[in-house]
């Protein structure tokens, strides 16, 4: 181990305390978090605090410890977020990546327990990636992917006032108010200020106009369309000083219908109790993967077979 990974991990140590007090708080998540991302950059596995059943994914697909971007990770990107949540333990990271391919729009989320990190599940937008398929003019031939948008119009990043922040329990309604609405196509069902913006994999996809009809917002109708149910859903970070929830989840198809899935992570950034603008990074998967590979696995249906 070189000398400025042996500092880190004592450095860990430290931020972690005594035995006898085994929480992590926000600054013992960010010392792991950042431990375990320049661990990854320096393809050192050893550099991070890893336990002994560590498991990592990419894109819902299982990493050996050493691989995968372990391999290709290069360095951290110019755009670099990091949300943390000390009643789950559990730290995340959202911005952009550099791989030899070029820049990645990434999420990563990181579980720590017992002073040890034992999860990590990223999910990843690379330039040429597929698309949703199955219809013309829809990115059917590649997914969306515009780091440099994303870079210049990056997620704010404030502290809300004690006195102002809504309970977790009302982050995360107000988070899922946003897939009932896409499952239920019904945006009034969404919990969001007006004009909300949604930005996916760099890519605008507010604001833009609609047949007939004005721009429309994060609660426009546009998104619903080939979207038969939101499944596997789950909230493992709660970031209420930062008043941000990442929500991960499963778009579904109709059945027979020949598009592919999307698998996301969506970064809910929540003021005065509504949603103010989404960030996500995400990718369509081969029909016959099984996603999202993490508990619950309420994501792992069978897939109807295409049409012929």
């Amino acid at each position: 181990m070189n000398r400025l990974a042996l500092v880190g991990v004592l450095a860990l140590g430290s931020a972690y305390g005594a035995a006898v007090s085994p929480s992590c708080d926000r600054s013992c998540l960010k010392t792991a978090l950042d431990l375990y991302l320049d661990a990854v950059v320096e393809h050192n596995p050893a550099a991070a605090p890893l336990s002994v059943g560590f498991r990592q994914t990419e894109n819902a697909v299982v990493r050996r410890t050493g691989t995968g971007l372990w391999q290709s990770a290069k360095a951290l990107g110019k755009l670099q977020r990091r949300y943390f949540d000390p009643e789950s333990g559990q730290a995340g990271y959202f911005g952009t990546l550099e791989e030899s391919s070029g820049p990645a729009i990434v999420t990563v989320r990181l579980k720590v327990e017992d002073h040890k990190i034992t999860e990590a599940e990223w999910v990843l937008s690379r330039k040429g990636d597929p698309g949703i398929g199955g219809q013309a003019g829809l990115q059917a031939n590649a997914a969306f992917n515009d780091p440099d948008y994303l870079i210049a119009h990056a997620p704010g990043e404030h502290v809300v006032p004690k006195g102002e922040r809504v309970s977790r329990a009302d982050l995360i309604a107000i988070a899922n108010s946003y897939f009932d609405g896409l499952s239920a196509h019904d945006g009034t069902i969404i919990i969001a200020h007006p004009g909300c913006v949604r930005v996916e994999n760099g890519v605008l996809t507010t604001q833009r106009p609609v047949q007939g009809g004005s721009p429309t917002d994060c609660t426009g109708s546009g998104a619903m369309a080939n979207i038969f149910a939101v499944t596997a859903r789950r909230y493992p970070i709660v970031d209420e000083e930062a008043g941000v929830v990442l929500g991960l989840v499963l778009f579904e198809r109709k059945p027979g219908v020949a598009m592919r899935r999307n698998l996301l992570s969506e970064w809910f950034f929540i003021e005065q109790g509504k949603i103010r603008s989404i960030y996500a990074s995400m990718f369509y998967p081969d029909q016959d993967a099984l996603l999202p590979n993490w508990p619950p696995f309420d994501g792992n249906w069978p897939v109807a077979p295409a049409p012929k």
